[in-house]
């Protein structure tokens, strides 16, 4: 473990012993289900009601990682939908979908389209053995000519009645459970690595403990007198 790994482990049990050992276990429990092997992309998800309850299907399902394209339009959150989702993400913001394009594909995910079509994969045919980055539109224009372009592939949620579109949040809910069981019951390496498990569980901590700033000022100020001894 670097020098900075382990100065972070020790803030971590340092913060850590200011929750409760219900809600620490949690948090442990928690990250060894997170993964970034999936992630979800929004391009211009207006609104609010939607992109709060994709949030809070993304953070349920244990997706990391949430990329926000706003091209076109403000993504804003209802808090009482959302229901503290977004404390426990990651979310990226672009202005342009070919950033989160060029982002995603530098990073390694192979891009996929969800959309209706004769050519897209079914959910249930799907294999999800490589990093897998979907992209969800909005229910009336769906997703730009430029993301349908650059997607390698395209994905269906099988449908059989008259109306042809799942909301936007029911797809994202469908799709990410459907996927993320494959993925625990795969031979996938679909889990953080431990650097990332530290990053975020840090995260998750700062972001409960109260006086968290404070505190780690603190750890930092035993840190350096220790090492001027």
């Amino acid at each position: 473990m670097s020098h900075n790994a382990c100065t972070k482990q020790q803030l971590l049990t340092y913060l850590s012993g200011y929750l409760t050992p219900k809600k620490w276990q949690l948090m442990q429990q928690v990250i060894a289900k997170r993964t970034r092997h999936i992630t979800i992309v929004l391009e211009n998800i207006f609104q609010e009601h939607n992109a709060s309850a994709v949030l809070r299907s993304a953070e349920i399902c244990g997706v990391q990682d949430v990329h926000i394209i706003q091209s076109d339009c403000a993504f804003k959150v209802t808090p009482t939908v959302a229901m503290g989702a977004s404390r426990w993400l990651n979310l990226y913001s672009y202005q342009q979908s070919m950033q989160a394009v060029m982002n995603l594909k530098e990073r390694g995910y192979t891009i996929v389209a969800t959309t209706p079509g004769a050519t897209a994969y079914n959910l249930e045919d799907y294999n999800v053995e490589s990093k897998t980055a979907f992209v969800f539109g909005t229910e009336n224009m769906g997703l730009s000519s430029y993301m349908l372009e650059q997607a390698d592939t395209y994905l269906a949620i099988p449908m059989h009645g008259f109306t042809q579109s799942y909301n936007v949040s029911v797809s994202t809910a469908l799709i990410m459970h459907t996927l993320v069981q494959k993925l625990h019951a795969s031979n996938s390496n679909w889990q953080l690595t431990q650097e990332e498990q530290l990053d975020i569980l840090l995260q998750w901590v700062r972001a409960t403990v109260r006086a968290a700033d404070m505190l780690e000022r603190h750890f930092y100020k035993i840190i350096r007198a220790q090492e001027t001894v």
